[in-house]
């Protein structure tokens, strides 16, 4: 049987196409292979020269070796967008969900590019026995906070599920409507509640929830007062909660709990450096807690985790229970958390050490200085661009401190040749992508996230747009 093009009389380009063994050869194909794996590449290479047999017809022009290696690095290119790799984050968002919340600090980091073997997780080297994988850990938090003894799990959801199905099953939980979160992910306290097996008991209204309220709902089967911190969102105006001392002087001689969920878990007062009070783990277990729980990747500006703080009996009874083991974090979390936590016993360089801290403190003076000199290094290069500085307003991000603006300066791009969109997406597909947001119909780099050495990164990724776009 004759083939389409001896039929036609046309020729068929696909019998011009590289084979599979030439392009193997290539040295752009070679690079791509040490960088990604063969399969990865061989998988593309297949995929490639398949598209083009599918789409070619007869008397069509061959495509060019070029333009092959061109469709086979844009296979690999979309293929690798998901892969996860340091960004530049000039949103201004400092906890951004999307964008693994916290940095972490460089001792964390330094400790973690260490762990290239085994480790005592859950040895004791004393006695060459067992030992406690959270030991070191839970003995900083405790030092830290005044806790008797704590237990971490893999983020702060977590650590609700697991106190209320280990200390509340079957029995109620008393809390305000005005605290009945929903979080990240459609994830909602009610739900939560209702998966542990624990009674939701509702009191009070939206906005005002009285010491009484908490008084009348409290019968022979409740469990715990839950108190649960407003961390990504607020009730303004007309409003009244109650404190967690007055819910732990309420409880008397009754076998009832009062857990306080702080949510973004403060370990430092934030009211010193200009910030809104949040409350802080230490007052609220001077108060009367007998648990906290709050994560480990938002102001405390570690990994993502839930800590669970608290009475020493309750931790244990919480420890014992199989969802304990389920939810537990894993050596990296560990060592990470560890070596964030000991930053606090040094206040005096924390604003330094920690990221988190130092970004949201930092001056506005010295913001606007760093735009202007952005601004300089993009003016000289000459791009077919328009940047200009102003004034602007970065946010916690994460859960944490909701509605508080945070003065910052912001570096703005717009483009006579693309969209606000079209220029983001351009960013965002550079190497390292450089994720801005969009304002205005501008593209704004806020100083207030960048870190050290990401306008030489801007730079780069803006030279590059405007090269291509020319």
């Amino acid at each position: 049987m004759k083939n389409a093009g001896a039929a036609t009389g046309k020729a068929d380009p696909r019998r011009q196409l590289a084979s599979v063994s030439a392009l193997l050869e290539r040295p752009e194909i070679k690079r791509w292979i040490a960088n990604l794996s063969q399969p990865l590449v061989l998988e593309a290479i297949q995929q490639t020269l398949a598209a083009y047999r599918r789409d070619l017809k007869p008397g069509d022009a061959a495509p060019t070796k070029t333009e092959i290696l061109a469709g086979i690095e844009s296979r690999l290119r979309r293929r690798e967008l998901d892969r996860l790799r340091p960004v530049v984050n000039a949103t201004g968002i400092i906890l951004h969900t999307g964008l693994g919340r916290a940095v972490l600090p460089q001792r964390a980091v330094d400790a973690l590019s260490g762990l290239n073997r085994c480790c005592n997780l859950q040895i004791d080297l004393d006695t060459g026995r067992r030992g406690n994988r959270n030991a070191m850990c839970v003995s900083l938090l405790k030092k830290l906070t005044g806790a008797e003894d704590g237990a971490i799990v893999n983020n702060n959801a977590a650590a609700t599920l697991l106190f209320l199905s280990a200390l509340a099953k079957d029995r109620e939980v008393i809390i305000s409507r005005g605290q009945l979160i929903e979080i990240g992910g459609s994830f909602r306290l009610p739900d939560c509640i209702r998966q542990s097996g624990a009674k939701m008991v509702e009191v009070g209204a939206t906005n005002k929830t009285h010491l009484r309220d908490y008084e009348q709902a409290l019968t022979d089967q409740t469990a715990i007062l839950l108190r649960v911190n407003p961390s990504n969102y607020r009730i303004v105006g007309f409003t009244q909660d109650v404190p967690v001392a007055e819910l732990a002087a309420l409880k008397k001689n009754r076998p009832v709990l009062v857990v306080d969920d702080l949510g973004c878990g403060a370990l430092i007062d934030l009211s010193r450096y200009g910030l809104p009070k949040e409350p802080t783990v230490q007052e609220s277990l001077a108060a009367g807690a007998d648990l906290v729980c709050f994560s480990g990747d938002k102001l405390i500006g570690g990994p993502q985790a839930g800590i669970i703080l608290g009475k020493k009996e309750l931790i244990e009874k919480i420890k014992k229970h199989p969802l304990s083991r389920m939810l537990r974090v894993d050596k990296l979390t560990a060592l990470a958390l560890e070596q964030t936590l000991r930053l606090f016993l040094e206040p005096e360089t924390l604003l330094e050490t920690n990221p988190t801290l130092r970004l949201l403190t930092l001056p506005v003076a010295r913001l606007k200085e760093r735009a202007l000199k952005l601004k300089a290094l993009l003016d000289a290069e000459k791009l077919p661009f328009d940047f200009r500085v102003a004034k602007g307003e970065s946010a916690t991000g994460g859960g944490s401190l909701p509605a508080v603006p945070i003065p910052t300066w912001v570096l703005s791009a717009t483009s006579s040749q693309l969209t606000s969109d079209q220029l983001s997406r351009r960013l965002r597909l550079h190497e390292p992508p450089v994720i801005a947001r969009i304002a205005n119909d501008q593209v704004q780099f806020d100083m207030r996230t960048l870190m050290d050495g990401d306008e030489t990164i801007v730079v780069e990724a803006l030279k590059q747009v405007g090269r291509t776009n020319a």
